[in-house]
């Protein structure tokens, strides 16, 4: 019997995905990585015209809640969202902030290769995990109020703040 989760993506919902940096390494601690990574989610959204729900990034770790208006996308947007950010993070920490990598050893990869993707259909479901990724920061005591954290969506949704990255609920 195999261990492996399988991700179905056959029917159209919202995808809740985490993926972390390779080791578990803080290298998302810096704002600009974190910049980075919003950026690169930005452009290949646009690319697959995909819409998010709601994002934290953590100095390790992300989550995002994405929505595609077509089954099947999931996969190509996460090889996309996870390459194109680590090009960019690596060279970002070689020319910018080589002692941190030297810190932390640069490795062979940025993240680890694999996601994890939980498929949503309910909007109850919904809800409770976009209040679990924006509550993660406040349990992590990075902040006092989720709405303080500036690498989440958690300020769209309170005091409708800008945040990076286009928010957009869907049904």
């Amino acid at each position: 019997m195999s261990t492996h989760r399988r991700v179905v993506d056959d029917a159209l919902y919202v995808h809740f995905v985490t993926f972390s940096v390779d080791r578990r390494r803080k290298l998302l601690d810096h704002d600009h990585p974190k910049r980075i990574t919003l950026g690169v989610l930005n452009t290949v959204m646009t690319n697959f015209t995909a819409k998010c729900i709601g994002f934290v990034l953590m100095p390790e770790h992300v989550h995002a809640l994405i929505w595609f208006p077509e089954t099947g996308r999931l996969s190509d947007f996460m090889h996309e969202w996870k390459r194109q950010s680590s090009l960019q993070l690596r060279q970002w920490f070689r020319t910018e902030a080589p002692e941190y990598f030297r810190a932390f050893s640069e490795g062979s990869r940025f993240w680890l290769p694999k996601y994890y993707a939980f498929e949503i259909y309910e909007r109850a479901k919904l809800e409770e995990k976009l209040n679990y990724i924006h509550q993660n920061p406040v349990r992590r005591g990075l902040v006092v109020q989720a709405a303080d954290w500036k690498w989440s969506s958690a300020r769209w949704y309170e005091r409708r703040q800008t945040v990076g990255v286009p928010i957009e609920w869907v049904e």
